[in-house]
């Protein structure tokens, strides 16, 4: 999920994704505001306020007014099932290819873990 590639707010975007996974950021809690999340990453607060945005326009987070947002019922399952999905159509492709290449199969994988 982290790419230096990618553009600030889809970086920023992705750690907050790794925190409602990972349950830093639960369900029913509140997100860091804006100004203090863009302060801890060194970010333009307008760009932690996009990265907001698009969370809140996928119903991922709402929003209590003069309060601040809370992530959203549901959050962790559609963001799980949207990242198992992008993982197995962008990412997996990619991984498989260099096991090929490699000569690697998914046994020899097991044996790491």
């Amino acid at each position: 999920m982290n790419n230096p590639g990618r553009p600030i707010y889809l970086r920023l975007r992705d750690h907050i994704c790794v925190g409602i996974l990972e349950g830093r950021f639960a369900e029913g809690t509140m997100l860091p505001s804006v100004r203090s999340f863009a302060a801890e990453q060194g970010a333009n607060p307008l760009t932690v306020a996009k990265a907001y945005q698009q969370f809140q326009d996928e119903g991922l987070v709402t929003v209590q007014r003069g309060i601040g947002m809370f992530v959203a019922d549901g959050a962790v399952a559609a963001l799980r099932a949207r990242e198992r999905e992008s993982f197995l159509t962008e990412e997996w492709p990619a991984i498989t290819i260099r096991m090929q290449l490699l000569g690697l199969k998914l046994k020899d994988l097991g044996e790491l873990a």
